[in-house]
């Protein structure tokens, strides 16, 4: 309730769009970050149907975020911002082609992999919304289940993307950590830092 609040009184309170400042925090921290698109909707774009996520899809082909103007209106859309961003700070930066070589070798631990590379996209989201100067929040505050447990990011066709469920307690946990604005501490598992902090301009 508390996160409604502050959306209804962001315009009053003085604070920057969260779709723009997000997409600031990300551009100023890494290279090659793409643009985000606003459209009316997700389906159509990049080779994307009914099946990707319908409020913002990263197509990494293109090198952009596609984002419903629906989705610009939600509470959560700073989230949703962030989480495309941490997705193309790991393709853009050497990341997704790491875990793609290790899910090639070790195909019966797929979704094990996936599921801490997307960990890691949410605690970058988490340390870009910081940087972006927005609130502290938690995803629970949003979300009663997992808002990214269908295809949101690929190559064109992005209806073929992967697609990966995690727990909303664990996005959150690493979420949490990303807020507290040490990059160094995105590194569950295998999936160290050291790329992304290679990549971090300052």
């Amino acid at each position: 309730m508390r996160w409604f609040i502050l959306w209804l009184l962001w315009p009053v309170a003085g604070f920057a769009d969260p779709v723009d400042s997000v997409e600031q925090a990300a551009k100023t921290a890494f290279a090659e970050m793409p643009r985000i698109r606003m459209v009316r909707e997700i389906a159509g774009n990049c080779g994307a149907d009914e099946t990707v996520n319908i409020h913002v899809a990263y197509c990494t082909s293109q090198n952009v975020i596609f984002m419903t103007r629906a989705a610009r209106a939600l509470p959560q859309t700073g989230y949703l911002a962030a989480h495309s961003y941490g997705h193309a700070v790991q393709v853009r930066h050497g990341v997704a082609d790491f875990a793609l070589s290790q899910i090639r070798a070790r195909r019966g631990e797929e979704a094990i992999l996936r599921g801490l590379a997307e960990r890691q996209v949410d605690c970058i989201a988490g340390f870009l919304v910081a940087r972006a100067g927005q609130p502290q929040a938690a995803l629970t505050d949003w979300f009663d289940d997992d808002p990214f447990s269908d295809v949101h990011w690929g190559r064109n066709p992005l209806r073929v993307g992967p697609v990966i469920r995690v727990d909303l307690q664990a996005r959150d946990e690493w979420f949490q950590i990303g807020q507290r604005g040490d990059l160094a501490a995105c590194g569950p598992g295998e999936f160290t830092a050291n790329l992304l902090l290679d990549a971090l301009r300052g």
